[in-house]
């Protein structure tokens, strides 16, 4: 999922999906995709021009891939030219070349760097941040470490309303359920699963709505206590 906010008077988007025309070898599924996720914003009023600001929740590749685009000579540059990109420091670090691209585990781990984040970096375009990043009296960026090193979540407060932005925090309803439940993608198990606890917890406490970026559809959830675990009371489309 690609979210678009409007907040004090800027365009915000919670990631950018898997990208177009990319060399994805370790990912099938992702290999030369084609996508049109300028299109789907354009038809929602955004244009390029038009965002302020990119949140990537985490540096992995169906989160990051349209941060850029082709240019006419084949080189990748920001598709979003005004945009400050939010990247976390800890995954740039983890997923950069002073690391041999994840530790050289997984080949496609250089590709998303260096087509997808280090234009970003060239462009000077982005801002790492680490712990706790506030972007405005609306949106506060939290670390939330575990399925990568830098993996955060977008918490969003206006008016009554509450609601938070989890990433991969969550792949599935099942980990509503039981939270210690990890995908195989979740480098460091233990963290993931009491980041998932932690972000849940307050959740539930202060009424936030949970926006998933993998759950199928467009809709959120409202998350309640029961017992040790929880449970989803209703969902929103």
């Amino acid at each position: 999922q690609t979210w678009v906010l409007r907040s004090a008077g800027r365009t915000v988007l919670v990631d950018t999906g898997v990208g177009d025309g990319r060399e994805r070898p370790g990912s099938p599924q992702f290999h030369h995709w084609r996508g049109d996720l300028p299109g789907l914003l354009e038809r929602a009023g955004v244009g390029p021009e038009d965002v302020d600001v990119v949140v990537n929740t985490h540096l992995h590749a169906d989160h990051v891939g349209w941060n850029t685009r082709a240019a006419d000579d084949g080189e990748w540059v920001p598709a979003f030219p005004r945009a400050q990109y939010l990247l976390p420091a800890a995954d740039d670090a983890h997923f950069g070349p002073g690391n041999a691209y994840g530790g050289g585990l997984r080949v496609d781990d250089r590709y998303v760097y260096e087509d997808s984040v280090a234009p970003v970096h060239r462009a000077g375009q982005a801002v790492l941040w680490d712990g706790v990043h506030r972007i405005d009296e609306h949106l506060t960026l939290e670390s939330a470490p575990g399925h990568t090193p830098g993996s955060a979540v977008l918490r969003l407060a206006s008016g009554g309303e509450r609601a938070v932005f989890v990433g991969d925090l969550l792949h599935s309803p099942v980990q509503i359920l039981d939270p210690a439940r990890n995908s195989c993608f979740c480098l460091d198990a233990g963290r993931a699963a009491a980041s998932r606890r932690r972000v849940l917890e307050r959740a539930a406490d202060e009424r936030e709505l949970v926006v998933p970026a993998h759950f199928g559809g467009t809709g959120v959830a409202e998350v309640r206590r029961e017992g040790g675990a929880f449970t989803v009371t209703a969902g929103r489309p």
